[in-house]
């Protein structure tokens, strides 16, 4: 019985802990947050659109080939 409660008594003993330790960001440091998270989102759109600008072509070439009727 001790090996069940005695983890469960450190989890949450050291979940408390980190609850108090925590803060909230202000106000300057979240929009800081937010701005590298929107520019992030947005480099990793273009970086998508671009592939699929590359690779759209290629994969045609490559399994449509020459269609001759």
């Amino acid at each position: 019985m001790d090996t069940v409660v005695t983890p469960l008594k450190d989890f949450a003993k050291n979940s408390v802990r980190l609850v108090k330790r925590c803060t909230k960001p202000d106000r300057r440091e979240f929009n800081k947050i937010a701005l590298r998270t929107g520019v992030g989102f947005i480099v990793m759109g273009f970086i998508g659109f671009f592939v699929k600008l590359i690779f759209i072509p290629i994969n045609q070439i490559i399994v449509g080939g020459s269609v001759q009727q």
